[in-house]
């Protein structure tokens, strides 16, 4: 069994590329950033923040809807699949590009907000707002595991956080 599952909140980096096709298909692109924060180290060393620019590609129902509401700057969360294709350059080189097949697109609202979800469709709580798609199947419900009824025995050469 496999699994090609993406999960991203991050900020829209510019404004959506809509291209429509003689077929009357649509794509949207547009880049999306994520960011872990800096920290510290408990012996004092400085871990830098760290962006990653990811790229979004929109196919079918979701175009419009990209089109009309998503902008530089907006807050999204993104549910897709990760794809990577090659291609040769003008100079004969092979290129590869990793992309995000988006499946699923959500207006993400960091702030504090009204909790009735009025006025300006913030959410309290840092909670994705449904913009587009369907909500997917019911999620099962994963028991968390048994704690073991004896303690185990302790391996210093186990204790290894890997």
């Amino acid at each position: 069994m496999s699994l090609n599952k993406v999960l991203l909140i991050g900020y829209v980096g510019k404004d959506p590329d809509v291209r429509y096709f003689d077929s009357g298909a649509a794509v949207a692109n547009f880049p999306l950033a994520t960011t872990e924060r800096g920290y510290t180290l408990a012996n004092g060393t400085v871990v830098p923040e760290r962006t990653e620019w990811h790229s979004i590609v929109v196919r079918r129902d979701l175009v419009p809807f990209v089109e009309k509401w998503v902008k530089k700057g907006s807050s999204l969360f993104v549910e897709g699949k990760i794809r990577t294709r090659n291609y040769d350059d003008q100079s004969g080189i092979k290129r590869y590009v990793t992309e995000i097949y988006a499946d699923r697109l959500e207006f993400f609202n960091m702030g504090s907000g009204n909790r009735d979800n009025t006025a300006n469709n913030s959410n309290a709580g840092a909670q994705p707002v449904q913009t587009s798609q369907a909500q997917p199947a019911a999620q099962p419900v994963v028991a968390a595991p048994a704690q073991p009824s004896a303690p185990l025995p302790s391996n210093s050469a186990d204790d290894l956080p890997f």
